[in-house]
């Protein structure tokens, strides 16, 4: 079996998305070992705390980015390390495809942002965004929403606002704030390119941090 870092698998010390093939999820991780099909990344999952995400035996899709295009293949979650850092890994179960969907990239960026759902209007900030979705954090008010209520949502960027259409996926209590996390359904292309330049912008300043 071929092992070429990028091409078979995503390269160590390289960020990759990691799907739950079971729920609507969506993880990105920091790759940090790639050794015999194994693939041990750490997630960013700060967002789920005293969330138990995956479990041994568990399925799910890699994404990663290449100079060609994304790159995607199935694994399972062979173990879970929790505690202050938290691990996962992920055994390769299939070889390695060139993904035609475009995938979301998503990146911690924090930025204001406005949501109007059930006639109230929210104003917090993102934690992380991506071009098809954004988690946010907000003073709670009113009823807490459901899962599927319609939102729209109003990101500023740094060059203008991004105004879109979505819903809630989920959402998270902690004490008086709110944990949203939203899906971005009728969005313009040309926003989302933009929300995707940002993302990027962030990776780039992280891996440079991560490499001082």
């Amino acid at each position: 079996m071929s092992s070429v870092p990028g091409v078979d698998h995503p390269a160590e010390q390289t960020e990759a998305d990691i799907r739950l093939t079971t729920a609507n999820v969506s993880v990105s991780a920091r790759v940090e070992v790639v050794h015999e099909g194994v693939i041990s990344v750490r997630p960013s999952t700060g967002d789920f705390v005293n969330q138990q995400l995956v479990a041994p035996g568990d399925l799910v899709e890699v994404y990663w980015m290449t100079p060609d295009g994304h790159r995607a293949l199935p694994a399972e979650v062979l173990d879970v390390e929790n505690g202050t850092v938290v691990r996962w890994r992920l055994t390769i179960t299939g070889p390695a495809e060139h993904s035609q969907r475009r995938m979301a990239v998503r990146g911690r960026v924090v930025l204001p942002v406005e949501v109007e759902l059930n006639g109230n209007e929210l104003t917090g900030e993102t934690v992380d965004i991506s071009e098809s979705g954004a988690r946010a954090q907000f003073d709670g008010f009113g009823l807490a929403p459901d899962p599927g209520t319609p939102v729209k949502v109003r990101i500023d960027l740094e060059d203008g606002p991004v105004q879109a259409r979505g819903e809630v996926i989920r959402m998270v209590a902690r004490g008086a704030r709110w944990m949203l996390s939203l899906s971005l359904v009728h969005i313009e292309e040309k926003d989302q390119d933009r929300i995707r330049r940002r993302v990027f912008q962030a990776l780039r300043e992280e891996r440079a941090r991560l490499a001082e």
